[in-house]
């Protein structure tokens, strides 16, 4: 399997790894996994050398860069302004910064323009070794009929106006995931969290925090055509405007375990960001800007109490360019990697690398419309998805972060 994870400009998913691909031949047979990436792009930083938490620095006079943050940034040896002039592109292993509290990521202005926004699409799938499942066949069901994916209603504001696109830099270049924007416990209303999966934000075991991380919600809002992209402006493929990331968490597991390939880590796929607007903002929080935030269910209805599943993301890998928002909806199955970890849920769909992070919405345990899973892998051969099942691990990252800004 692979994590559907970022898609890049050249490269993987994640969203943080792009896509992850997996192949599977049976549910009783091997499957091959892979992250789900995202390509890198046209100025790929060098590659090079190898958690969960992170924050930003500004550099429009309009964001205050806070003394503390400032002090963080020095003591990871971070020049703010050559770090703007592309020191970033630095992946040595001694500059790849991995612990959950190591994370920053200092706004730089324009970086995510809609020229390079456009070209971070192009995943690259690395398939992994395969992984024998035979003795979960308990907790396995038999692997699901292929669903086409469908294209969601335009403009995506109206009809899925949670959704967006999260953009981010790694060794291989530019790269891109899906996310969600969730409501916040602590400002009923006025949330800047978002969902994504942690492959698109962090490396796992073998890295660090990936950079640059931007979400922009309701991308490419009207659905324009590729061609017609190219010489789109902000308005067309950023109408709420660009927002960093300035704070992330995932899970401890997603960084002592995650894998590009193979599907390691991935029942502890997911992430939770804080973020901030770009060009500072009216003043208003992001939830306010689209109008909607979805609320998350840590104890959502198990397979097969839960009915439909709708899976939501920008597929960036062929068939797909990852300019347009698209959906899969249908029953759930279960997918078991490990008998010593949480079985995920595993719907038919179509969708490729870079739908990685994408919510999954279903009827929570509250009778009401939630998130209740993010994608995270999916086949080589594109055909179904599978995404955690969210608990209390979820919940503890999802919970810090709404407390960490609590009093903002």
């Amino acid at each position: 399997m692979r994590p559907i994870a970022p898609m890049s400009v050249p490269r993987p998913a994640g969203v943080r790894r792009g896509v992850r691909v997996l192949a599977a031949t049976a549910a009783a047979a091997t499957l091959a996994l892979t992250a789900t990436a995202c390509g890198p792009s046209d100025d790929g930083a060098s590659a090079a050398a190898s958690s969960a938490s992170a924050s930003p620095a500004a550099a429009d006079p309009k964001i205050t860069i806070p003394d503390d943050l400032k002090d963080k940034l020095k003591q990871h040896g971070i020049d703010l302004d050559k770090w703007k002039h592309g020191e970033w592109k630095n992946w040595d292993r001694d500059q790849w910064l991995r612990q959950a509290q190591d994370f920053v990521n200092p706004i730089i202005q324009g970086l995510w323009n809609p020229d390079r926004m456009r070209k971070a699409e192009q995943p690259a799938e690395a398939p992994v070794q395969a992984h024998d499942i035979s003795g979960d066949q308990g907790v396995t069901d038999p692997e699901p009929a292929p669903v086409q994916a469908r294209e969601a209603a335009t403009p995506y504001a109206s009809s899925v106006p949670v959704e967006g696109k999260l953009f981010f830099d790694g060794p291989q270049g530019s790269m891109v995931c899906s996310a969600t924007v969730v409501t916040d416990p602590a400002h009923p209303g006025k949330s800047d969290m978002v969902w994504t999966a942690g492959h698109c934000v962090h490396a796992g075991k073998s890295g660090g925090w990936y950079r640059n991380i931007a979400f922009v919600p309701s991308y490419n809002d009207k659905g324009l055509p590729t061609a017609q992209l190219k010489g789109a402006g902000e308005k067309d493929l950023a109408p709420y405007g660009v927002w960093w990331a300035d704070w992330a968490e995932t899970s401890s597991q997603w960084i002592a375990e995650g894998s590009e390939t193979g599907g390691h880590g991935s029942p502890y796929d997911f992430a939770v960001l804080h973020v901030t607007p770009e060009k500072g903002g009216s003043g208003k929080s992001l939830q306010e800007t689209v109008g909607a935030a979805m609320p998350v269910d840590f104890n959502a209805p198990a397979v097969p109490d839960i009915t439909t599943i709708t899976a939501n993301g920008y597929p960036a890998a062929p068939p797909y360019d990852g300019q347009k928002l698209y959906q899969c909806a249908g029953r759930p199955g279960r997918l078991s990697l490990t008998a010593s970890e949480p079985t995920e849920y595993r719907v038919g769909c179509s969708m490729t690398g870079g739908a990685s992070g994408g919510g999954w919405f279903a009827t929570g345990d509250d009778g009401k419309p939630a998130l209740v899973s993010n994608t995270s892998i999916g086949p080589v051969t594109a055909g179904w998805l599978a995404g955690p099942h969210l608990g209390k691990d979820a919940q503890g990252i999802y919970d810090g972060v709404s407390k960490k800004f609590a009093s903002q």
